[in-house]
């Protein structure tokens, strides 16, 4: 059987190198099954979240020889199922804002259960606590780096984007939240507009993707794929606290230098009046 090539909306070069040789591999090579039997993207992201839902389920009994294993097995099925809906959704022309929403909802829906089973399987306050702290870091950190990816892969198309007015909302606790959500894009912004006084918007797109693959390749560490393995390195480990720890810490570290550096490489293209 033909294994039907990437369908380009992903640059390889910023990808998880687990992503391209093996994750999104296998969604491609069941890619014809899924169209011939004319399985919707949504019912793919729906099946993909009972995956891990059961992949939870055997985390819950992690110190028991094998559960781990299982689901970590378990785990990597979901990866594919979420990566098999949006390739469905191209393939068929069938992407939608509520299947946006769905693949959303069952991703977040999937770690919210990890954590919540690791948790549990511990049973301490600590343990409750260390879990709300690292999955609120997650989301932060998972809202960043899928910012930065988007932009990433925007640009090198040659598109500059929009430039939204600053919001006008009426509470001052909204307006605070909006403030804070988009000062990446503030600090993105001198970029874009580079961009789009460009003569040539498609060569400027392409040195900037030269220079930029590698900062997206560094917070390709943020992907789903690092944290499922290192849910599993910490239940062989024989604490599951280790990878609380290390996405509270290190994971931040990388989402901080990733995006500064990120932003180093837009003013330097800046400063040097590229295109």
């Amino acid at each position: 059987m033909r294994i039907p090539p990437p369908d380009g909306s992903r640059d390889p070069r910023t990808e998880d190198p687990t992503n391209v040789w093996f994750v999104h591999l296998i969604g491609r090579i069941l890619l014809p099954v899924a169209l011939r039997v004319r399985i919707s993207a949504n019912a793919v992201s729906v099946a993909g979240f009972a995956l891990g839902a059961a992949a939870a389920c055997c985390d819950f009994h992690w110190r028991q020889s094998g559960y781990a294993t299982i689901g970590f097995l378990l785990a990597i099925a979901w990866l594919i199922a979420d990566g098999l809906d949006g390739m469905i959704a191209r393939a068929t022309a069938s992407a939608s804002a509520l299947g946006r929403l769905l693949d959303g909802i069952c991703d977040h829906g999937v770690f919210i259960l990890l954590y919540c089973a690791l948790a549990a399987s511990i049973g301490t306050a600590g343990a409750w606590l260390l879990a709300v702290g690292a999955g609120l870091v997650h989301a932060v950190q998972a809202t960043l780096y899928e910012g930065e990816r988007t932009r990433f892969h925007r640009r090198i198309a040659g598109d500059a984007g929009t430039f939204a007015a600053p919001g006008q909302a009426s509470d001052g606790l909204t307006r605070l939240y909006d403030s804070v959500a988009g000062s990446l894009d503030r600090l993105a912004e001198p970029f874009d507009r580079r961009l789009a006084r460009s003569a040539d918007p498609g060569a400027v797109g392409r040195a900037y993707g030269n220079r930029a693959w590698r900062p997206l390749r560094l917070l390709s560490l943020l992907s789903n794929n690092m944290r499922v393995l290192l849910i599993y390195a910490a239940c062989l480990a024989g604490d599951v606290r280790w990878f609380w720890r290390i996405e509270l810490v290190p994971l931040s570290v990388i989402a901080v230098w990733g995006i500064a550096w990120h932003r180093r490489v837009e003013a330097g293209l800046v400063g040097e009046g590229t295109g």
